[in-house]
């Protein structure tokens, strides 16, 4: 190959690829605490058929999710309705391993994004859910020692074998996302979302340059723990910060005729990247005001108000 040849190569990696398609519906369903719900395969099976008649037909999973059993309880449930799994798409994660009774062999805590781990997780989230593919899969944390070519590789390999259709990331920040996209390029590949936390006690990702990248790339975001774990609507969780974010969010509501989870989720999609919430109740009510925000589009004072709120003083 000659130097330019070697050199065309590096600068085709180099360069970002168009945005892909996103697969998830607008607002997703999270399973994270399912197996806390104590519901039997029909309650569950209910859960999910009422979700997708609000039009959340996406499901969010990990591996490690009620010590490595929600995904067991999921594909329970589905099994009892087969055929609503082609009106689903399923997001797993991976990369996090805990010590567990279910997991001897784990010895401590730690991350794992070897090829090897990566693709036994998968075959195991594959038999829990009892599905063939699995639309999204995202490593879960960032690893120390994550080598991006590999994964890229294995990546590359799940989904030539039709066993994963997209990819992303969880909890990365922006540069380990260009690390791991800039090897997907040569396999001509995309991550299509980093699934990170925001809300209006968290403000990180707007201000350390997640959100900015996201907007550059066209990747939308995945948002988890929108509701802050229920900081922003249980008064009896709140500090001083969550009690002005209640109030703020309760007066903006107010204004508008909803209630505050629908202005919390409101606040996030007001955002250009586009976020897309994943909304982790086992209240379907609490998905209907989640999928209420999609028609509510907040002023830009409103979205400070709120800011300010979360962060205790006015902008600069």
């Amino acid at each position: 190959m000659s130097v330019d040849s070697a050199q065309q190569q590096r600068d085709a990696a180099a360069r970002p690829l168009a945005p892909p398609r996103f697969p998830l519906s607008p607002i997703v369903a999270g399973a994270w605490r399912m197996a806390e719900w104590n519901w039997t395969a029909q309650e569950r099976l209910r859960w999910i058929e009422q979700a997708v008649e609000l039009g959340v037909a996406s499901f969010d999973h990990a591996d490690i999710y009620g010590d490595y059993v929600v995904e067991g309880l999921f594909g329970e449930a589905l099994a009892l309705r087969p055929a609503l799994r082609e009106k689903l798409q399923l997001v797993d994660k991976c990369g996090i391993k805990l010590v567990s009774q279910r997991r001897p062999g784990h010895r401590i805590k730690s991350y794992d994004t070897s090829r090897n781990h990566i693709l036994a997780s998968v075959e195991a989230s594959l038999r829990a859910l009892r599905t063939d593919r699995l639309e999204l899969l995202l490593i879960h944390r960032p690893d120390a020692l994550m080598d991006a070519d590999e994964i890229a590789q294995t990546f590359a390999t799940l989904k030539q074998q039709g066993k994963v259709l997209h990819f992303g990331v969880s909890n990365f920040m922006p540069w380990q996302f260009e690390l791991l996209q800039a090897a997907m390029n040569a396999h001509g590949d995309c991550l299509v979302t980093n699934q990170i936390e925001l809300h209006p006690l968290r403000l990180e990702p707007l201000h350390d340059g997640t959100l900015d990248q996201a907007q550059r790339l066209g990747r939308r975001p995945m948002i988890w723990s929108p509701l802050a774990g229920g900081r922003l609507i249980a008064p009896s969780q709140g500090d001083a910060a969550a009690r002005r974010v209640q109030a703020t969010l309760r007066s903006v509501a107010g204004a508008h005729g909803v209630t505050p989870t629908t202005i919390a989720i409101a606040w996030l999609l007001r955002h250009p990247a586009q976020p897309v919430p994943v909304a982790g109740s086992r209240r379907v009510e609490a998905l209907r005001e989640a999928v209420a925000a999609l028609d509510l589009t907040l002023d830009a004072e409103s979205w400070y108000e709120i800011w300010q709120a979360g962060q205790g003083h006015e902008v600069p």
